[in-house]
């Protein structure tokens, strides 16, 4: 309880920070925070793909929205390509989406490829390449904060899911911090 409480605190410490921090850098030790935050991403997502019946996976809670294997497939496969835009690294070859979205193992295994990728690339990123300036979608930024826009979209992308649990009578997989 007291590591949940440390990271939560941490994490909430650099969200407030934001902009100063992004002048003065970003501590190492920082980065231990953003893996765990990648693994709580894929750990929710594999969780969404697990619990909804296959039958569903094609099923849409309104018409212009994402069907469920979409929206898990939006949430991860977001992952690499921001990183390959904004870290000036090649995206990695994914699992086609049409074989991913039959199937339960097919949607496992293109979440697992997005984040193995991810996990890797913010494993082997240098201190160096994390203080590098970069631009998401307009903001300017230094890399290392691209992963926690990251897990802020993951995070928003799998709460927009629920819907299609509710919709269909359904709990949706609980929720675990770090």
């Amino acid at each position: 309880m007291k590591l949940k409480r440390m990271l939560c605190m941490s994490a909430a410490a650099v969200l407030l920070a934001g902009p100063a921090l992004a002048q003065t850098g970003m501590p190492e030790s920082y980065r231990a925070v953003q893996a765990r935050a990648l693994d709580l991403q894929r750990r929710m997502l594999l969780a969404m793909a697990d619990s909804m019946p296959e039958r569903l996976y094609r099923d849409k809670v309104t018409p212009i929205q994402r069907d469920f294997a979409q929206q898990i497939a939006h949430a991860a496969g977001s992952v690499p390509m921001v990183l390959g835009m904004t870290m000036s690294v090649p995206a990695p070859q994914l699992p086609d989406t049409a074989r991913s979205f039959a199937n339960r193992a097919g949607l496992r295994a293109y979440v697992n490829a997005c984040y193995d990728w991810a996990a890797n690339l913010l494993q082997t990123q240098t201190a160096a390449d994390r203080m590098t300036p970069t631009s998401l979608f307009g903001t300017r930024m230094e890399r290392w904060q691209v992963w926690d826009e990251l897990h802020q979209h993951s995070m928003w992308t799998a709460g927009q899911i629920v819907a299609n649990f509710r919709k269909n009578g359904m709990a949706p997989p609980g929720f675990g911090f770090f």
